[in-house]
């Protein structure tokens, strides 16, 4: 790809952000877990135990979790699994209910794309249970990871891209699962460990999403590289740098001043 093209990319993932942030009581961010998406070969999407969308403004969840459902309907914690489908399906009813109160709100995401992990596999999920899902348009969904590598290109941190980031950034870990030990605690039926993984989760998307809006997100990226190591590529990241646009400032005002000391 060209220099243009990255850093036409760039600026407008930048700007897309500092948009999102000038109405933050209109952001959601959210994050669910379920049974693994790669063991399962009963050609289904995978079954979700629990939900978690924040607020943005003031951090308050709101949660949505199959083991909840079991203890409001008084289904013992030992029973969960033979009533799955029930549980799941009030759960996403729950959620979707949300979901149509909240549409015109900006949903930030963590690669939740596609009928593996995503909006489409909630929604096929009540659809298979009999639910009619309220869809969220694209245009209000944000994927968060994609806007970072916009920024600051691929490589800008190592794999796996969220754990290195915690780690980089020094943020707590408490609670967290990574994707395997997710899918051992859904066949464990430890469900409330999952649930905390996904409110944890959401906390770091919010953290991360703090520090990129002010400019404290710590990468490995090189300074160059959202930009390519060219001479137009350097020039587009000095264009970028506030002392650019004052040197711009003082430059002009000089010559301006040359010019009408001359002309006088």
């Amino acid at each position: 790809m060209g220099i243009k093209y990255r850093v036409d990319k760039r600026k407008k993932a930048i700007n897309t952000i500092k948009e999102l942030m000038t109405n933050p009581s209109r952001i959601l961010i959210i994050h669910y877990s379920c049974e693994s998406f790669y063991d399962s070969n009963e050609g289904r999407t995978p079954r979700i135990t629990s939900i978690a969308v924040r607020y943005f403004n003031t951090a308050q969840t709101k949660s949505f979790a199959i083991h909840k459902v079991a203890e409001s309907k008084r289904i013992a914690f030992n029973e969960i699994e033979s009533h799955y489908d029930e549980l799941e399906r009030d759960m996403l009813k729950d959620f979707f209910q949300f979901a149509k109160r909240h549409k015109d709100y900006n949903w930030i995401h963590w690669n939740m794309r596609d009928l593996n992990f995503g909006f489409e596999a909630m929604e096929n999920r009540y659809s298979v249970l009999s639910g009619k899902p309220e869809v969220i348009d694209d245009k209000n969904k944000f994927d968060l990871p994609r806007y970072l590598i916009d920024m600051f290109g691929s490589d800008y941190i190592g794999h796996p891209r969220l754990e290195k980031l915690i780690e980089k950034n020094h943020i707590s870990k408490k609670d967290f699962l990574a994707g395997e030990s997710e899918a051992r605690a859904f066949e464990k039926k430890e469900y409330v460990m999952l649930h905390h993984s996904t409110l944890k989760k959401i906390d770091i998307f919010h953290t991360i999403l703090e520090k990129v809006a002010e400019g404290r997100l710590k990468t490995n990226a090189k300074f160059y590289e959202p930009y390519g190591l060219t001479a137009q590529g350097l020039f587009e990241k000095m264009k970028d740098h506030w002392l650019y646009a004052v040197t711009n400032l003082v430059v002009g005002g000089i010559i301006g001043a040359i010019i009408s000391n001359w002309i006088g």
